[in-house]
């Protein structure tokens, strides 16, 4: 009962390990996007007519 409750944990653990590493990755890359798309918007400010 013990060692079932044990691999259970582990797996639970590895998961959420995991879990959280695909969520920091995808937050690091959308905080990329975002800086890169802010400054081609900076870069092509003086072609925007209103």
């Amino acid at each position: 009962m013990g060692e079932k409750t044990y691999k259970i944990l582990g797996i639970a653990g590895a998961g959420s390990i995991a879990l959280g590493t695909i969520i920091l990755v995808s937050g690091i890359v959308t905080g990329i996007l975002s800086i890169v798309t802010g400054a081609v918007l900076l870069k092509q400010k003086s072609r925007i007519m209103f």
